[in-house]
């Protein structure tokens, strides 16, 4: 036993720091510092962009040799499409307009809607897919895409946004840009939870696929100026059959996200602009087909994520009317809520003045990440990281816009 112990104390002065050095260095992950991209390899920093016009988050690629991000060309909100290779290091502009660019689940192919039209790039060059697309998806096989077409306003009224089915083989010079799809779902006129709270259902967007591939999970949004004060998470078995209206949402706040590896989808409920104060934001659990409420009375949940299918950590603060002096906002911390035990506990404490948001799990080392800073609209948030159980946390990175991390 005490050469065993002699053992380990040796081990520990000679490699004091190599557990938590290992750990952080094993993530890449892309993040945005004052309107740049940036990667953190190794546990180093490579800044990769000087434009000062990128606050969308980048997307990977499904083996994480590829980076693509957006470039604000315009005061129009015209966006150049670039792509990144971390092999190379060579930087490539894809389109001189383009947005919403998803890659391929089973392949280095990009693709992205310009005016309105679906594109894939093989990155090499481009190809017409569909017209008249608000949002997509890929099919989670990548064998096409689930295509959205959002209402339009006629003499009688705004029509309602239909989704489609739109097959793609690997020769994309085969496609048919005008048709060549298969109609899936059209949302009825007005949706809504009851009666007294229904809107006009324009926008059909966020298309995810459930981890098993049987549902589907979208948010309906009115106008762009309602939708600031009003939208529905809604769900959808992959037959376009059984649909569903689970609740009212608002766009700022925690985004609907599927359980790691079941058909669980979490999301935050409550219509209302923050600036109609921080209240009525409660996080929600629809498990196919029960669903269950968590936030406890006079608090509100900001975001959250997933750690495993029954865990979830949760950025939440207590209720309070909007002001517009910041300094008196609320400001959250982190807490852990376990689905099957109900407990729910405070696993940080932000030092006065600062709150933490955005949490995110990695499942690949083990590690919960968050920003910290002084309010919701802080761009110059440090980016901590912890354990699960908010245990050995420290600041990681300085100066954070949003972080986005390679997950395979």
């Amino acid at each position: 036993m005490k050469k065993a112990l002699l053992i380990s104390v040796i081990l520990t002065l000679l490699f004091p720091a190599a557990s938590s050095a290992s750990v952080e260095s094993q993530v890449i992950a892309a993040f945005i510092r004052n309107g740049d991209v940036w990667i953190l390899q190794n546990n180093k920093e490579k800044q990769i962009t000087n434009s000062g016009n990128i606050h969308s988050p980048p997307k990977w690629s499904k083996d994480g040799t590829w980076l693509a991000y957006q470039v604000e060309a315009s005061t129009e909100g015209q966006s150049e499409l670039w792509t990144y290779n971390l092999k190379t290091r060579n930087k490539k502009r894809i389109s001189d307009s383009g947005h919403s660019a998803e890659w391929a689940p089973h392949k280095n192919h990009l693709s992205y809607i310009k005016n309105g039209i679906l594109d894939i790039s093989d990155l090499n060059r481009f190809y017409n897919i569909a017209t008249g697309v608000s949002d997509y998806t890929w099919l989670p096989d990548g064998s096409g895409f689930l295509l959205s077409s959002s209402g339009t306003l006629n003499p009688d009224g705004w029509s309602s946004a239909s989704l489609f089915i739109k097959k793609v083989g690997d020769n994309y010079e085969d496609i048919v840009l005008f048709g060549g799809v298969k109609p899936f779902f059209t949302l009825p006129r007005e949706i809504g939870t009851n009666d007294q709270n229904k809107l006009i259902a324009v926008y059909a967007e966020q298309l995810t696929y459930s981890p098993s591939g049987k549902w589907i999970s979208f948010v309906v949004s009115p106008t762009a100026s309602w939708s600031m004060d009003s939208n529905m998470v809604c769900a959808i078995d992959k037959d376009g059959k059984n649909f569903e209206v689970l609740d009212e949402m608002i766009l700022d706040v925690g985004q609907p996200k599927w359980s790691p590896s079941t058909d669980t989808l979490a999301y935050i409920a409550g219509g209302g602009r923050i600036v109609f104060g921080f209240k009525n934001k409660d996080l929600k659990v629809k498990e196919m087909p029960v669903s269950g409420t968590y936030t406890p009375a006079h608090y509100a949940d900001l975001d959250f994520d997933w750690m495993s299918d029954k865990t979830l950590v949760v950025s939440r603060l207590k209720e309070q009317a909007w002001t517009n002096d910041f300094s008196k906002h609320p400001l959250p911390a982190l807490y852990t809520l376990n689905m099957v035990s109900k407990k729910q506990i405070k696993i940080t404490s932000p030092p006065e003045g600062f709150g933490d948001y955005a949490p995110q799990y990695i499942p690949s080392i083990g590690k919960l990440v968050w920003l910290r800073g002084t309010s919701l609209t802080d761009m110059k948030r440090d980016l901590w990281i912890g354990n699960p159980d908010g245990a050995e946390a420290g600041e990681w990175i300085r100066d954070v816009e949003k972080v986005v991390f390679y997950t395979g």
